[in-house]
């Protein structure tokens, strides 16, 4: 049975990718992660914000006043300049591909740093587009155009595969999903979380936490990489979100994914989670008579020539046909 697949124009040993997480910013758990059979890892990402704050220490030690509201880049990860040398670092170690992140929401010093982020040797780059377009003045279609043009500009800047990772909540995701492959994307990651706040009712005050995804996460993903799996040309596909296990690695590749990531399980589980993983996914194949990854990949996509009209049909249906206990097969 044959795991291997190709993300981004990169050769891969099997379609499970580490995903940015803590675990992939030391060197110790990025050599875990690989002899538990990760294809590839993704490290931590560097945050716009992290720059910029960078930028403003320096303009303070020349008497220029800075904005301090941001904490330390050694209290989120480390900082520029340590992240080049993880990159380095980390490409000599492991045997498996390195791709860095950026992230952040506007284009202004991206390009620079995408550039210096290929010197120490990233195989390729994913840009991770957190953006809550809140004004009242922000349209949408002017958030995704400025989504377009972040990647426009970093896709001239670079020569190493870009892929892009966004949450799903845009009025027209299929078109821009397209629009994004045609500004230079190689890849899409589907799908970013909104992190939201809860509201703690004993202090009375907002609650800022990460919440780790969990299986029931995936539909959403299914859906778009069901669509999105199907036309031609299209950029390579990952499945991110709700990936505990082989279910969800298998689910997710009959909807049509090139790779899946997983970060909740590796943190709950650990980095030799991997190991049940893949040998999972292997005797669900075996059982079945597939004798590759290949062959199950968008077994299952929409094929549909009006895919809306039939998640349409698919919406209705499921509301219409739902019974529970106290709702009768029979409704008068």
């Amino acid at each position: 049975m044959d795991p291997s697949t190709t993300y981004l124009g990169l050769d891969l040993r099997n379609p499970i990718i580490a995903s940015a997480s803590p675990l992939c910013g030391q060197l110790h758990t990025l050599r875990r992660l690989e002899d538990a059979g990760a294809a590839a890892v993704v490290l931590p990402s560097l945050f716009e914000e992290q720059l910029r704050h960078e930028e403003a220490l320096a303009d303070r030690m020349t008497g220029v006043g800075a904005n301090s509201d941001f904490p330390a880049a050694a209290a989120y990860n480390t900082g520029p300049d340590g992240y080049l040398d993880l990159i380095a670092r980390a490409r000599a170690a492991l045997d498996i591909p390195v791709i860095a992140s950026l992230n952040g929401s506007t284009v202004a010093g991206w390009v620079d740093h995408a550039r210096l982020i290929q010197e120490p040797g990233a195989s390729a780059l994913e840009l991770n587009i957190y953006r809550v377009a809140s004004g009242p003045g922000v349209t949408g279609r002017e958030a995704e155009a400025d989504c377009v043009a972040l990647v426009r500009a970093v896709r001239a800047g670079i020569a190493i595969p870009l892929a892009v990772k966004l949450h799903p909540h845009f009025s027209a995701f299929g078109a821009l999903a397209r629009e994004l492959h045609g500004a230079g994307a190689d890849g899409l990651v589907l799908f970013n979380r909104l992190y939201s706040p809860d509201i703690d009712l004993v202090r009375l005050r907002w609650h800022n936490d990460v919440a780790l995804s969990n299986p029931h996460d995936v539909r959403l993903g299914l859906l778009w990489l069901s669509v999105l799996s199907g036309r031609t040309p299209r950029p390579s596909l990952a499945a991110s979100t709700g990936v505990e296990d082989a279910s969800e690695v298998i689910r997710y590749l009959l909807a049509g994914a090139d790779v899946v990531m997983t970060t909740a399980a590796l943190l709950r589980h650990g980095p030799e989670h991997l190991h049940g993983m893949l040998a999972r996914l292997r005797d669900w194949l075996e059982v079945r008579e597939f004798c590759s990854v290949a062959a199950i990949r968008g077994l299952l996509r929409d094929t549909h020539p009006d895919a809306e009209a039939s998640q349409r049909r698919d919406y209705v249906g499921s509301l219409t046909g739902y019974r529970g206990p106290d709702v009768p097969g029979d409704v008068a």
